[in-house]
């Protein structure tokens, strides 16, 4: 492929894929194993694109909210993929395609926007409207549904997390010496919540009813959200201590690389992830003391995803097996202060939840025209002082009364306990 057509290739898929993007988009290239990464906005993508043509080159299909590619820095979720590696399993690449539009398109799964022929296998592209960082446990459900449908074809299941990169069409896989081409069968962006109400109905059950097989996608849906969620409090209880956790190092990176492989469910990726957080500290500890100290959180994962190990611990009264630590046992092992947990969205103690829980009544009875008790008392101590006032200037209990909307009763035992 010539290098203008080469370019005008990659532009095309990237255009395609980002216009109108918000946030970073990363281009990634292996080189001798080793990946180099740069993040540019969209607009300077074109003026630097020529850089990057040539072997083995990957694109970001999500954005990110800072220059970095990780999950908890996503901004934007643009796109379901799967990678399929049908080769793996000696299957033609076409055969491959058909077979997934006989048996699978439009019925189990919706039609890819794109399909990217890599250099040797496949992988699916589905458009969404793009959505913030908070839909990634439902993306993240989505995308495993996916991934599942296409496992006899080859999905890969370890390329799922939002920061995945895919290959870029007008480059070369330096494996096979092909270039990477892309099929686009239509440009009609998917709706995440369509999706999910079309091909996975059990994650939102209707009250009352008991979907088919629904609890397993709700249960799942559920586990996203707070392992999620459990990973995104502890980045931000690092952020708020200036990431000096000196003292909580160890414990901070197992949880993480325990939450982060139960979301990710992909082992290598959640350890690289927790080197990175490593990294952040003011005082990292080393690749082996981190690999070390976390060790057992990758072995837990192992146990909570084992039918038997999980049907022992259960006859042994816990949930399952894996880490299932309190809120309580968190906030103690990280010592995490009562304003610390305000801003934090699920590692929270007894106390902090009544304060929310109380906030959001407030809030509701304010949201319905209703006075909050606070309101209340201070409207009734001005009707005291008005009535004190009205008596004073010879008005009647009665009148006063009716002035004021009250009963009589109400204006003598006031006017009596003001010794008038």
């Amino acid at each position: 492929m010539e290098a203008t057509q080469a370019a005008q290739s990659a532009l095309e898929h990237i255009l395609l894929h980002h216009t109108g993007a918000d946030g970073w988009v990363t281009l990634c290239r292996k080189d001798n194993n080793r990946w180099k990464q740069y993040h540019y906005r969209v607009e300077e993508v074109a003026s630097t694109l020529s850089e990057w043509l040539g072997k083995d080159v990957y694109f970001s299909q999500n954005t990110f909210y800072r220059p970095a590619r990780k999950i908890e820095y996503i901004r934007q979720l643009r796109a379901l993929y799967v990678d399929v590696d049908n080769y793996l399993l000696n299957l033609d690449p076409m055969w491959t395609i058909g077979a997934m539009e006989a048996n699978l398109f439009g019925e189990k799964i919706p039609e890819p926007n794109l399909i990217i022929h890599s250099g040797r296998g496949l992988a699916c592209v589905w458009l969404i409207e793009p959505v913030p960082s908070q839909a990634l446990p439902l993306w993240q459900a989505m995308e495993n549904y996916l991934v599942r449908q296409l496992d006899k074809f080859g999905g890969d299941a370890k390329a799922s997390d939002a920061a995945r990169v895919l290959r870029l069409a007008g480059t070369v896989n330096s494996k096979s010496g092909e270039e990477v081409q892309v099929q686009v069968r239509h440009d009609y962006r998917y709706t995440l919540r369509d999706l999910e109400r079309e091909y996975l109905p059990a994650l939102t059950p209707k009250r009352g009813k008991t979907l088919a097989g629904g609890n397993t996608h709700h249960r799942l849906y559920k586990s996203y959200t707070l392992h999620y969620a459990r990973m995104m409090d502890l980045l931000k209880l690092c952020e708020m201590r200036e990431w000096d956790m000196t003292n909580y190092r160890e414990i901070t990176l197992f949880l993480y690389r325990y939450w982060s492989c139960c979301f990710l469910k992909d082992p290598a990726e959640a350890l690289e992830a927790t080197l990175e957080t490593n990294d952040c500290f003011t005082r990292p500890l080393t690749r082996r003391e981190v690999i070390k100290a976390t060790r057992s959180a990758e072995k837990a994962f192992y146990a909570k995803s084992n039918p038997e190990a999980n049907r022992i611990a259960q006859e042994k009264g816990y949930p399952g097996a894996g880490y299932n630590v309190s809120n309580a046992k968190l906030i103690e092992w990280l010592d995490i202060t009562e304003e610390e947990q305000q801003k934090l969205d699920t590692i929270v103690g007894r106390g902090e939840k009544y304060r929310r829980n109380n906030s959001r009544r407030s809030e509701a009875r304010r949201a319905a025209g209703k006075q909050t008790r606070d309101e209340y008392l201070g409207e009734a101590d001005k009707r005291r002082q008005e009535a004190v006032r009205m008596r004073s200037q010879g008005m009647t209990q009665k009148a006063i009364a009716v002035a004021l909307g009250v009963t009589q009763q109400w204006v003598s035992k006031t006017l009596k306990n003001s010794n008038l």
